[in-house]
């Protein structure tokens, strides 16, 4: 319970402390790496502003959203049109590389160590930037999975063929930034009815293999990894261990955060470094073992 209640240590960005953490990244045995949304929102996946207006400007005229994530979770009168949205949604968040190289840079700093990756992001971005896939533990599934919304089976399908007609059905080209309208198109806000996935079991409507609710599955890939990560833990848990937390918010601290501050408290080896922009802080029964560094992640790797 200290790790939730006790008085936390925290340090602004300083060049002490970036040259401490490279010192650790050089040196640690084992990195093991928890990122949440704040990492890829430094690579540039922002789910408001301008990314958002420009691919979904009909969607904001017709139902006010605001940005991509709460506009996910409207429920549409039609699987037409909750596809039309999450085709595109889906698409630019999963089928895209970010527009930083913010995760190639951190690749490049923990290549050739032996590493580890937990993360409750869901856009690929770190195999599409060179990470071991045997070596990533995705626990909250993957955009570019569906799987029956039942669930009547423990089953997961790509998806990135079907996603990418919906697409284009809309009458919308994609694009290295998104899409673009097609020329002489009407842009529609819907699929056709013959697009709409179904579970090839039971037939009920499929949905994204995304943990919202007890509906989650967890197929034999995610098993597969959960065991993979478990067991790297296992082997590391006596060596000099850096838990490397980048971007982990407040929403789900019990996947990444207070796991990562109880190893390190576990074992008197391990340093806990948490890189985060405006939520860089540490227990203090760990204050001397912990770097915390507020900042911008990918600016953070740059000085790295």
């Amino acid at each position: 319970m200290f790790l939730k209640t006790a008085t936390t240590a925290y340090t602004e960005s300083s060049s002490d402390s970036i040259l401490r953490l490279k010192e650790e990244i050089e040196t640690a045995q084992a990195i093991v790496i928890g990122a949440g949304a704040g990492l890829s929102a430094s690579a540039g996946f922002t789910y408001s502003g301008k990314r958002f207006e420009e691919n979904f400007p009909d969607f904001i005229r017709k139902y006010g959203f605001k940005d991509m994530y709460t506009g996910g979770f409207y429920p549409f009168n039609t699987l037409e049109e909750h596809w039309a949205y999450w085709s595109r949604y889906i698409w630019i968040n999963r089928y895209q590389d970010p527009p930083k190289d913010v995760y190639r840079r951190l690749f490049s700093l923990v290549s050739d160590k032996d590493y580890f990756v937990i993360t409750t992001n869901v856009d690929h971005c770190f195999q599409k930037a060179g990470f071991d896939k045997e070596r990533l533990f995705y626990t909250q599934g993957d955009y570019g999975l569906l799987q029956c919304s039942r669930p009547c089976h423990m089953g997961t399908y790509d998806n990135e063929d079907i996603i990418r007609k919906m697409v284009e059905a809309q009458g919308l080209t994609v694009n290295e930034h998104g899409f673009s309208p097609m020329p002489g198109v009407t842009v529609k806000m819907s699929v056709p009815s013959e697009l709409v996935p179904y579970c090839p079991v039971c037939k009920s409507p499929m949905s994204m293999n995304l943990r919202s609710d007890e509906t989650f599955v967890e197929d034999e890939g995610w098993h597969k990894a959960m065991n993979r990560y478990a067991k790297f833990l296992e082997a590391h848990q006596f060596r000099h261990v850096l838990f490397l937390e980048l971007g982990v918010g407040g929403n789900t601290p019990g996947i990444i955060k207070f796991p990562f501050r109880r190893m390190t408290v576990e074992n008197h080896r391990a340093v806990y470094a948490c890189v985060n922009y405006g939520e860089a802080y540490a227990p203090r029964k760990i204050g001397e073992r912990s770097i915390c560094i507020n900042g911008d992640i990918g600016e953070v790797l740059k000085q790295v």
